[in-house]
């Protein structure tokens, strides 16, 4: 129900989901182009980058946008979009900290402060603006009215005009230069399972799919213990240095890395005895070693299922942190 007491609409079925409507050469192109997206944002990683993937924002995120029955592609967007905003926020702000220092103290310092605490008393506005962003992107469902949002925001307790809503998102937009329309993880994932489905796969892509989703969700809301735990069998050491740490970031926005674990992961779930095939699949699909694949699958189920998951063939190669990603493949073997 929403807010107001009134029945909310269903959301989509995932049963409506469709693979293998689109031609061949059309996903050679689109995967090729998200592989190339994904290896410049790998080596673009880094300073502050994930910072703001906090479980209890995701969940804040997620919960709206299931409140206001949204696509599962737009959560995503949303988390990504302040993700990118915050983080542009927090880099201004230690800019203007190191200014400080060769400035009026007293004064710089009072600046500073202030920059802090309007980023933080406008948190939820620019949460929800990131929401509502999200949302226009995906024009072929719906999009989130500014009355939703403000009566959304006064049952909160924080009262804002129509202006101030419509200034927070031109902030966002002007911040991050107007690029929202950013690749998800669940992009990766789609387009993946597409690939499986032409290649053969022996798990239909549909019952796959519903999986990578929860697994996905899981993955988001358990994003640090998740990664902590890859870094650690990364390096084989139970205690990461901050450089390794810092050296690690690349592979937190490895959305194709992410995307294979995924993928592998629900397909052990789905049907273990697969679980090989599929895992070679994706390997010739995207060139992600089959070590780094099982070794992301493993740390998901780890912290998902917890039980009885595909055995560590060796560890992680040392390479991992640094890996650039390879061109995909053809989608046809």
């Amino acid at each position: 129900m929403n807010m107001d007491g009134s029945m909310r609409p269903r959301l989509s079925s995932l049963g409506d989901f469709q693979f293998g409507a689109v031609a061949t050469e059309t996903i050679e192109d689109a995967l090729l182009h998200l592989a190339q997206q994904n290896e410049q944002a790998v080596q673009a990683a880094g300073g502050r980058m994930g910072s703001f993937r906090e479980t209890r924002i995701v969940e804040f995120i997620f919960l709206l946008s299931e409140q206001w029955c949204l696509e599962k592609s737009v959560s995503y967007q949303a988390v990504e979009i302040l993700e990118r905003f915050m983080v542009k926020q927090a880099e201004n702000i230690c800019r203007q900290a190191t200014i400080q220092l060769r400035g009026n103290e007293k004064t710089e310092s009072q600046n500073w402060r202030a920059l802090k605490e309007q980023l933080f008393n406008k948190f939820i506005l620019r949460l929800v603006s990131c929401v509502q962003l999200a949302s226009k992107l995906s024009f072929h469902y719906k999009i989130i009215s500014n009355i939703t949002v403000l009566n959304f925001l006064q049952a909160l307790g924080y009262l804002y005009t129509k202006e101030e809503l419509l200034e927070s998102e031109l902030d966002v937009l002007k911040s991050l230069n107007f690029q929202i329309n950013l690749p998800t993880p669940l992009a990766y994932v789609e387009m993946l399972l597409e690939v499986l489905g032409y290649n053969g796969c022996l798990v239909p892509a549909t019952q796959l799919h519903a999986t990578c989703l929860t697994l996905l969700d899981l993955v988001y809301l358990l994003h640090e213990p998740i990664y902590e735990s890859l870094l650690r069998a990364s390096i084989e050491n139970s205690t990461p240095s901050q450089l390794q740490g810092e050296k690690f970031i690349s592979v937190k926005e490895d959305f194709m890395l992410l995307a294979v674990g995924i993928i592998a992961a629900s397909a052990f779930i789905q049907n273990h005895e697969c679980w090989s095939q599929v895992v070679e699949h994706l390997q010739s699909i995207t060139g992600i070693a089959s070590e780094s694949i099982a070794e992301f699958s493993y740390a998901i189920l780890t912290h998902s299922v917890g039980a009885n998951t595909p055995g560590r063939q060796q560890p992680v190669p040392p390479h991992l942190a640094a890996r650039a990603l390879k061109a995909a493949a053809s989608s046809n073997t």
